[in-house]
């Protein structure tokens, strides 16, 4: 752990090393100065262009290394929305059926119980009034858990058919469709649904039907040496809440670009970039297309970014991505987010790595969206 001083951070800032400042930059380079923000890469888009892309603070504090457009983050969570919109295409091919249930497709999952009680260490098991289907493991409403008890100490130590395996042995916590629950596994497990259904890995399916052919190149569960070079440092507050220090990526084992020991983490692996986060989310934005190219079909994006959950249920979500009245989109583990603003016809990308803010830190994105909206939304 490296604790970053406020003398040396004001001395960097003094020297004036910092990306010139674009029309964004005076909103939140008070939160830099203040030892609130490390730094920031901010992007606005439409439907066809990039409107704004602004770089501000830095990537790495004690190297004294600016953001940049070409920064790196681990967008975490993020990942759930494009594994979600992979799921959709083969929805779209006829190959899967929301309302079907895993266990037509993995058949561990068959006889799989709920809990019906729990007194200290005894569990009352029984059998839940329906499995759990396709639409509920994308929504989070499954009754799987987070993550089973064998993804430790991190969560991409195990292959994903053992991971997926892991969690059709756990019980459901609740019945399906009945409860919001954020589940990595409940994604995980659709994943695992589109290797057996696509009869193709899931990260060449990624790379193959999404990454490539809509030009994200810095888009990977495996950050390259030279990737590795791009990826911001991660900060957290210092323990008297003063000022930054640098945090661990303590759900992701080291070395990044370790492909042996390492495997896809489809709720939540990804590394990309402010551009790449953007071409994806412009695609949604165009309702399932991109550069003359559709990737869903406009029933699968209605299904995709509409509110799957009751309206019993606080939480309003959709396939891997929180939806709104103004839009969806997705935040990570680290504080990126990424939003499509279809009343606005916008995306805005935010791109930071922060396990928590001292001060107002966490204010920042709120800033930024409030420029972004008033600056180029549709008026």
């Amino acid at each position: 752990m490296r604790l970053i001083s406020p003398v040396f951070l004001l001395g960097i800032l003094s020297l004036g090393r910092l990306p010139a400042a674009g029309p964004l930059a005076g909103g939140l380079q008070p939160f830099v100065e203040k030892h609130e923000l490390a730094g920031a890469v901010t992007l606005v888009a439409d439907k066809d262009k990039v409107l704004s892309l602004e770089s501000i603070g830095f990537a790495d504090l004690a190297a004294a290394k600016p953001m940049g457009p070409d920064t790196m983050f681990w967008i975490a969570s993020e990942s759930k929305a494009m594994t979600a919109v992979a799921v959709m295409m083969l929805v779209d091919e006829g190959k899967l059926s929301l309302d079907d249930p895993v266990e037509k497709y993995l058949p561990e999952f068959r006889g799989q119980m709920v809990v019906a009680e729990k007194d200290g260490a005894h569990v009352l098991l029984r059998k839940p009034a329906h499995p759990a289907t396709l639409r509920e493991v994308l929504s989070h409403t499954s009754g799987l858990p987070f993550k089973s008890a064998l993804e430790e100490p991190t969560l991409d130590a195990l292959p994903l058919a053992t991971a997926v395996r892991s969690y059709a042995m756990t019980p459901l916590q609740s019945e399906p469709g009945v409860r919001y629950q954020y589940s990595n596994a409940g994604i995980n497990t659709a994943a695992r649904v589109l290797e057996v259904v696509s009869r193709q890995k899931y990260e060449d399916f990624m790379q193959q039907r999404l990454f490539t052919p809509l030009g994200m190149k810095d888009t990977t569960f495996w950050p390259s040496p030279e990737q590795v070079a791009r990826v911001a440092k991660t900060y957290r507050p210092t323990k008297d809440k003063m000022g930054l220090e640098e945090a661990p990526l303590g759900q992701l084992r080291l070395p990044l670009s370790d492909r042996e020991h390492r495997y896809p983490m489809p709720a939540g692996g990804l590394f990309s970039t402010a551009r790449d986060t953007a071409l994806f989310c412009q695609m949604l934005l165009n309702r399932g297309e991109l550069g003359g190219r559709r990737y869903l079909s406009e029933a699968a994006w209605k299904e995709l970014t509409s509110r799957q959950t009751a309206p019993s249920i606080k939480e309003s979500y959709g396939f891997g991505l929180t939806v709104g009245p103004d839009g969806f989109g997705h935040g990570g583990a680290h504080a990126t987010n990424m939003e499509v603003r279809v009343k606005d016809g916008l995306v805005l990308i935010w791109m930071v790595q922060h396990a928590g803010f001292p001060g107002e830190g966490a204010k920042a994105q709120g800033v930024f969206r409030k420029w972004a909206v008033e600056s180029f939304g549709q008026k």
